[in-house]
């Protein structure tokens, strides 16, 4: 080119070495040749003052003998100064570098015999083609044969095609050595400084065809040519018969590089654009209507039976049915109205007593006051929190609870007042930190359930983790909540003309009951009136429950049979309870057996683990009395290792007046609730018949009672008759 004939000792160092830069992007083909030439003459325009627009013009090739084939000198630029460009330079681009100045008579020689003999071979100037940053990558791989087909030439196509011959002989001189630079691009001037530091014999420098070879392909127009394929591996360019002459791999080797997913490209193509290319050529999504697909399309894999299954035996299992739910004079049209009656007909009559850290009783909420506490938070929630014109909660709307499992008395005063309020009460653990994964669990329910406000206990709220400005904090997954204290303290008495309104159980729903699923996740389970009502009757008829008895409640009182019993099924029957909280029960697991021996409790509920805890325990407390327990309801006694723990805590404790027809293990969910559990049987009687199961039979999913090794049995209790009604 013009410009590159130019004198560039007058130039700053960091302008040639960006010159230098844009060489290298041109070879590599990560830049076009129309942008090469625009970001170069921005370059050199402050600098060279009377240039206004960088024209690439092909130089005229004097070709006379005895003389090498040198682009003769612009009348517009000096001649090229070899000592300009600094020696650090020149080494570190010895591979990418267009320079001239490297001739030799040998040189001439080979260039005037390639050059006869090319004229010879092939006459005429190869196609056209608009792609001219295609030929900037390999001077072996883009020359194109001429077209033997043109007819005449004029003054400037024969000059193109001298100098075209001259390149064409430079590269061939050496074509190892040029493949090998095509591939390593210019890392070889690292090699070539080691190789030299080795002490190797020095080797002349090779002539560099590369500024001569790239200025006349880059100006060659070619036309009528379609532009080649970057993308496939099948498009090849014709060799010069020097090329053609190269070993296969030495070929292969400079015309083809392999991608990251193994497909051959061309060299030229830079790594950036061969991605691209990639990417477009993947398989676009398929159309909508593959989306949608008929049944009878679809091919449904089916399973074949395992040969190794158990035949069915027997009769036909059907489903059981319950003994009918006894009609009761005096059973309330609602669990809100059994709390109005025994809160003004047996207001001092004990409705719960709660245990502390110790094992002693901490106080003790009564009838009357469950009832009066309950009113006065259905009051506050209606009327005391917003305006009148707009009110924060309407009947119908959803809070959360949030309560230890140390306070339950606060817990049954919200549950309650939410019922009298006709507000859905969702009773859920207290959030221990922002990151926990459970909280974030309940979270989502809340936030499914459209829960923004929540109701807590002063105790709890001053524990709950909170911001560096005191406010209480966000917690992961959880919707914007608004917190409300509901001790005593902070509730409203409501005035004299106000009555809370309790209709006959209905359909509506009362509460939600969180439950975690074997995967992990949290749902919520919501139970009508009318159910939680029944449900109520018929565990009232299921375990004989009278009026004035004592209940241990060991359970959580959230959720489960701790909720149904301890909190809705004993106020309906104006029972008793009795809350051994769990930490009590970690440190003291004997807490509960002294509550039922000092209170000579009748019902005792529990789970299999507080069995086990106090039959290791039961050293420490000798003199304990469990005769006046007529029923030790097990509240996971459908789990099969229940068995072991039962079976343990009657060894330890018949001696202590347990009697073996006291243990009821039962079977329930938080979908259907309780479902069976086993009555108090009478004293003397048999107990109930256990099933020894095969192993191998239930893996089929087959229930058989086992008759094979008694390794291989599981052991099941029975868990009573169905539920009434």
């Amino acid at each position: 080119m013009a410009d590159r004939a130019m004198d560039l000792s007058g130039v700053p160092k960091e302008v040639r070495d960006q010159l230098a830069e844009l060489d290298l992007e041109l070879s590599e083909g990560d830049i076009t040749q129309k942008g090469y030439e625009k970001k170069r003459s921005r370059l050199l325009t402050p600098y060279i003052p009377h240039i206004t627009s960088v024209e690439l013009s092909l130089p005229d090739v004097q070709l006379t003998p005895g003389h090498s084939a040198e682009p003769s000198p612009s009348p517009e630029a000096p001649g090229p100064s070899t000592s300009s460009a600094p020696r650090s330079h020149r080494g570190h681009r010895s591979g990418g570098t267009r320079d001239d100045r490297y001739r030799s008579d040998i040189h001439t020689e080979l260039v005037q015999a390639a050059l006869a003999k090319h004229k010879e071979e092939k006459m005429g100037l190869p196609m056209p083609t608009k792609r001219r940053s295609a030929f900037v990558q390999s001077p072996v791989e883009n020359c194109t044969p001429p077209d033997t087909s043109s007819a005449s030439e004029d003054e400037g196509s024969l000059r193109r095609q001298a100098a075209l011959s001259v390149a064409l002989a430079q590269s061939l001189q050496s074509p190892e050595y040029w493949i090998n630079r095509s591939l390593q691009g210019s890392s070889t001037s690292s090699s070539a400084s080691s190789t030299l530091s080795h002490g190797e014999p020095k080797i002349q420098p090779q002539p560099q065809p590369s500024t001569a070879i790239v200025d006349v392909l880059a100006h060659l127009r070619i036309e009528n040519s379609v532009p080649p394929d970057v993308t496939s591996s099948s498009s090849r360019l014709d060799l010069p018969p020097a090329v053609k002459g190269m070993s296969r791999g030495q070929s292969r080797c400079s015309m083809l590089d392999n991608t990251a997913d193994g497909v051959p490209v061309n060299s030229r193509v830079s790594t950036k654009i061969q991605q691209l290319l990639n990417t477009l050529k993947r398989p676009k999504r398929p159309p909508l209507s593959e989306f949608f697909l008929d049944d009878s399309e679809e091919i449904v894999e089916v399973q074949q039976p395992d040969p190794n299954t158990p035949k069915p035996e027997g009769r036909q299992i059907i489903p059981v049915k319950g003994e009918p739910l006894g009609v009761v004079s005096n059973w309330p049209p609602a669990l809100q109205a059994s709390l109005a009656r025994w809160g003004a007909t047996q207001a001092k009559s004990p409705a719960l007593s709660v245990l502390d850290i110790t094992g002693k009783p901490l106080y003790t909420l009564t009838y009357g006051k469950l009832w009066s506490r309950s009113l006065k938070l259905a009051y506050t929630l209606l009327n005391k929190l917003g305006t009148k014109a707009e009110p924060v909660l309407k009947p119908g709307d959803r809070v959360a609870l949030v309560y230890p499992n140390s306070d339950p008395g606060m817990l049954w005063v919200a549950f309650y007042g939410c019922l009298l309020a006709e507000v859905i009460p969702v009773p859920i653990e207290v959030p221990l930190s922002r990151q926990d994964s459970g909280s974030q669990q309940i979270g989502f329910l809340l936030g499914s359930c459209g829960v923004g406000l929540a109701l807590t206990s002063e105790v709890c709220l001053k524990g709950l983790p909170k911001t560096p400005n005191g406010e209480i904090m966000q917690f992961k997954g959880w919707p914007r909540m608004k917190w409300v204290v509901t001790d005593t303290k902070y509730l409203t008495k409501p005035s004299k003309d106000w009555q809370p309104h309790i209709p006959t159980a209905n359909t509506d729903t009362a509460y939600i009951e969180y439950k975690a699923t074997k995967e992990g996740t949290v749902m919520g389970v919501a139970v009508s009136k009318i159910s939680m009502l029944t449900h109520c009757q018929a565990l009232t008829q299921a375990c004989n429950y009278c009026e004035g008895e004592t209940l241990v409640n060991v359970l959580d009182c959230k959720k489960d049979m701790g909720l149904w019993h301890g909190v809705l099924t004993s106020v309906m029957n104006r029972i008793h309870t009795i809350s051994v909280p769990y930490a009590v029960m970690k440190a003291c697991p004997m807490s509960w057996v002294q509550r039922v021996h000092i209170h000579k409790a009748r019902v005792a509920l529990v789970k299999c683990r507080d069995l086990h805890w106090a039959m290791m325990a039961h050293r420490e407390q000798k003199d304990t009395n469990l005769s006046s327990i007529r029923m030790l309801i097990v509240a996971d006694g459908a789990n099969p290792w229940s068995v072991s723990s039962c079976d343990a805590f009657l060894n330890v404790f018949q001696a202590h007046g347990l009697k073996p027809e006291v243990i009821c293990p039962c079977a329930s969910s938080a979908e259907a609730l309780t479902v069976a559990l086993r009555r108090p049987g009478a004293r003397g009687a048999p107990l109930p018949a256990r099933a020894i199961l095969s192993m191998a039979g239930l893996s089929h999913g087959v229930i058989r009672v086992n008759t094979e090794d008694k390794n291989s049995a599981l052991t099941v209790q029975d868990v009573g008759h169905v539920m009434p009604g």
